[in-house]
């Protein structure tokens, strides 16, 4: 986008209008934090909040289907290889804790406001301290088996809190993984780390990438990259 500008909205918190040299028409996209709007050259403001206008329910409609879940007393996630639960403490401050079974857990002030933009700022950012420390824990053993499996070597492995991918592998043979492959089923969360191997073999994802992707996955990568595709969660 050549140029972007943004409008406060009761209803999207914000709605970020670009300009793009090559869109014939105007087209709009729901996110988490707000409505983006792509406008060809020129055109007119007026006629930009009319289209608005036009889709305001239909946009809101989704708009709330992809607001981020509000963590309160109660919240958890199940995910078969990461399990938390968000409770009211006696303390004073926040904390996370581990319980049995390898339950993480994170005890809440008594007198906390769980609508407070602050208080759900601190237990996202605790909910990714705690992922990020059992994937620490679980998944570096994991890269290791597969790679021992088919044979293949890596430089070293790291986790990260990246949302926008699930792992990444350099040429130099540096694979990242992200924390969020904690909320995946196992099978999709093997799907990426066999993903990641196949580029210390092939760089790109040509022909030759996803043979060697396909006789690690039985044939089915290209069915267990749609599944990755359509997995949702309320924490992403």
């Amino acid at each position: 986008m050549a140029t972007r500008r943004i409008i406060p909205d009761d209803d999207f918190g914000k709605i970020v209008i670009g300009t793009r040299i090559n869109a014939r028409n105007i087209s709009m996209r729901v996110k988490k934090d707000g409505l983006y709007v792509t406008v060809p050259p020129f055109t007119k403001t007026d006629r930009i909040m009319q289209v608005i206008a036009d889709y305001r329910p239909k946009l809101l409609a989704s708009f709330t289907k992809a607001s981020p879940k509000i963590i309160t007393d109660g919240f958890s996630i199940d995910a078969p290889c990461f399990k938390l639960t968000v409770g009211v403490g006696g303390m004073k401050c926040f904390s996370v804790r581990r319980e049995e079974e390898g339950v993480m857990k994170i005890l809440c002030p008594q007198n906390v406001d769980f609508n407070s933009p602050q208080t759900q700022k601190l237990l996202n950012a605790a909910i990714v301290r705690a992922m990020k420390k059992s994937a620490e824990e679980f998944l570096p053993p994991l890269l290791k088996f597969w790679a021992e499996k088919y044979g293949m070597t890596y430089r070293k492995v790291r986790i990260t809190g990246a949302k926008s991918r699930w792992g990444s592998c350099t040429s130099r043979g540096t694979i990242s993984l992200s924390c969020y492959l904690m909320l995946l089923p196992v099978h999709l969360m093997d799907y990426v780390i066999l993903h990641e191997l196949a580029h210390t073999k092939e760089m790109n994802h040509g022909p030759g990438f996803w043979k060697l992707l396909d006789s690690m996955t039985d044939g089915s990568s290209h069915q267990l990259r749609a599944q990755l595709r359509k997995f949702k969660t309320d924490f992403l």
